[in-house]
């Protein structure tokens, strides 16, 4: 049976790309760039604290990268470091001393010990032949293990395999910490990698070139490129992104009615995730509602906080400004649409 999901794996003006479509709908794209991936592991140098901040500059193949929270690091010490996003224009890198080495079915912790299994899954026969999986697989490695709630479907071949190949990689990386110069060790995953990793439910995988053309895909691109998104019933919303922050203007068009406002926002909750994925876009983001009464902001809320759960990305829901605004702070882990297409 045909699936209502189609994959489809491409180039975008010669960068790897991959697009995910829900009902022929554009639901995410990822497309490559010639930033540092996030995921990349570097053996970074230690350059210079940064008084007050509790960080340091580190020194890569790639440029300063920032790491927050130091202790006990002296200049000129090697340290193994992970990209964790994109820098903000004119920024170091952002980056982690937690490495996580991430596949489809497993995530080996080093500095986390433990075998632990996502609490999504919740048959307890599963978990217990899983742990079974994990413990044959682990041995006595000092490494922490994360089954992905992706387990559930898959086979026990699969897994085993996954869990191996990210041990592997680890105990490589790990091994190559010590050195002078610093050097990237692990380039992070493209966007066919991280398709085949993240989007794990059924589809149609289309891997031929032109396959974006064929889908529908370019045409679906090409409306990103307009600032308005249109809502059910007449409603739309403008996404602009500024220097600061990304604004989000909620308009109710020609609905009159007393519950126009409510309905328009909760529109807005509902199709915000999808367009920030679409969009690359992160940081400091200010919604600008349709008009309603404060005994309907809850309701609001709660639709956002759904909507928000079925999403990857890290956001956190601010709340409400003194103004009425609503607020939220979304992690930069793409690159806004608009440097990737220019």
């Amino acid at each position: 049976m045909t699936s209502s999901r189609t994959i489809a794996l491409d180039h975008l003006d010669g960068a790897e790309a991959a697009a995910l479509l829900v009902g022929g709908r554009l639901d995410d794209l990822l497309i490559d760039t010639d930033q540092p991936r996030p995921g990349a592991i570097y053996r970074a140098i230690a350059d210079r604290p940064v008084k007050g901040q509790g960080g340091m500059f580190l020194r890569t193949p790639d440029g300063a990268a920032f790491l927050r929270q130091v202790k006990g690091l002296a200049p000129g010490q090697p340290l193994l470091v992970q990209v964790t996003g994109y820098p903000e224009p004119g920024k170091a890198i952002p980056v982690t001393a937690k490495l996580l080495f991430k596949s489809r079915y497993a995530i080996v912790t080093p500095d986390a010990p433990g075998l632990n299994i996502s609490r999504a899954i919740k048959d307890e026969d599963l978990r217990d032949r899983l742990l079974e999986v994990a413990h044959a697989e682990m041995g006595q490695s000092p490494m922490g293990l994360i089954l992905r709630s992706s387990c559930e479907a898959g086979q026990a071949d699969d897994i085993a395999e996954d869990i191996r190949a990210m041990c592997d990689l680890a105990e490589a990386v790990l091994a190559d910490a010590s050195g002078a110069e610093p050097e990237k060790l692990t380039e992070g995953d493209g966007p066919h990698t991280l398709a085949w990793r993240e989007w794990v439910s059924p589809a149609d995988v289309m891997t031929e070139p032109g396959s974006f053309e064929a889908s529908g895909v370019l045409d679906q691109i090409d409306s990103l490129g307009s600032a308005r998104v249109p809502l059910p019933n007449g409603a739309s919303c403008y996404v602009e992104a500024t220097r600061a922050l990304v604004a989000v203007d909620v308009n109710t068009g020609g609905d009159a009615s007393l519950a126009a406002g409510l309905k328009a926002n909760i529109a807005l909750a509902r199709e915000l995730p999808r367009q920030l994925r679409l969009r690359g876009l992160g940081g400091q983001i200010t919604l600008d509602l349709a008009p309603m009464p404060k005994k309907d902001r809850r309701t609001f809320e709660s639709a956002l906080r759904a909507a928000f759960r079925q999403d990857q990305g890290e956001t956190a829901l601010a709340g409400w400004t003194p103004l009425g605004h609503f607020e939220l702070q979304r992690k930069r882990d793409r690159l806004p649409l608009s440097q990737v297409l220019r």
